[in-house]
């Protein structure tokens, strides 16, 4: 049935990960052995703990470059690795993420996400079908990919930067696992083209950006385009067997602006949920980090 109460979903605990402290406008986070101090636009509240406190934590510091709102430079406080390997085990997953310092000031991972790995699994191993496809749309490095591959579907994972696509090769590797069919494309011709050719897949995992660039310089933005993708995606959903998951991080999208979006192309759906995720921090402050909507027919 459809559900009308708006959710608050945070992952269960993850040894790999944790979020130290939050505040100033910034995140403290342990992805494994390593600490590092990030900017969080969301994180308007004041920090448990000292400035002293999070120096002294801190293997990297991430410093925007001036004028801009992502683009920027790690400032090391400590020896790290460049690269560095992080396990996954939960619900029958098990999974391994290389980490890495980008100049976008993300690691490689989304540990929100981690909500989600466990429901697709769940979902491709309940679906009465041999080998559910699954459609991973803007998929970055993969984890929803490697989640869907685990559990024994046919993935495709789609996303416009081709750097990307390697990292999401590694981390399948890294996990054990194969014959994940890699697009490099823009998000949106992938879509009207898979539809034209006549494909349905039953599942679908939508993680599409604020703002963004196709491989050939397409612009991606999403108030403009998001509508329009989510038509397309209607008509490319199995109509019998299905899950679909889309998460946005945008803070001009609330989740009610999600429901309204989806209940428009997708109607009245079975097993509905929608909300926020969030993760806590040691000192129990909450931090929102995007909104979701997600149905199946299991």
């Amino acid at each position: 049935m459809q559900s009308n109460q708006l959710e608050l979903l945070t992952p269960e605990s993850w040894s790999s990960y944790e979020l130290i402290d939050t505040g100033g406008f910034e995140k403290l986070e342990r992805f494994g052995s390593f600490i590092l101090s990030r900017p969080e636009p969301q994180a308007i509240w004041p920090k448990s703990l000292t400035d002293a406190d999070w120096q002294h934590r801190s293997h990297a510091v991430f410093k925007r470059d001036k004028g801009s709102q992502e683009k920027g430079e790690w400032v090391l406080r400590s020896k790290m690795d460049e690269k560095w390997f992080i396990p996954y085990q939960s619900s029958g997953l098990d999974l391994t993420f290389k980490l890495s310092l980008s100049s976008f000031k993300h690691v490689g991972i989304f540990p929100e996400q981690a909500v989600n790995w466990p429901y697709i699994h769940q979902k491709v191993e309940q679906l009465p079908v041999e080998k559910p496809r699954v459609l991973n749309l803007f998929a970055y490095t993969g984890a929803a990919s490697l989640a869907a591959r685990q559990a024994g579907a046919d993935v495709t994972h789609v996303d416009a930067v081709k750097q990307v696509i390697t990292w999401s090769r590694e981390n399948m590797e890294a996990s054990g696992l194969d014959n994940i069919r890699w697009v490099v494309e823009d998000a949106l011709k992938f879509v009207r083209r898979e539809v034209r050719r006549g494909n349905t897949y039953n599942g679908l995992i939508l993680d599409p950006p604020a703002y963004g660039r196709g491989p050939e310089g397409e612009k991606w933005l999403l108030e403009e385009h998001l509508s329009d993708l989510l038509q397309v995606c209607a008509e490319l959903l199995d109509r019998q067997n299905y899950f679909l998951i889309i998460n946005l991080y945008s803070l001009g999208f609330s989740a009610l602006i999600l429901e309204n979006l989806m209940r428009a192309h997708f109607g009245e759906r079975p097993n509905t949920e929608f909300g926020e995720l969030y993760l806590a921090d040691g000192f129990a402050k909450r931090l929102p980090l995007g909104v979701f909507y997600r149905f199946s027919s299991i």
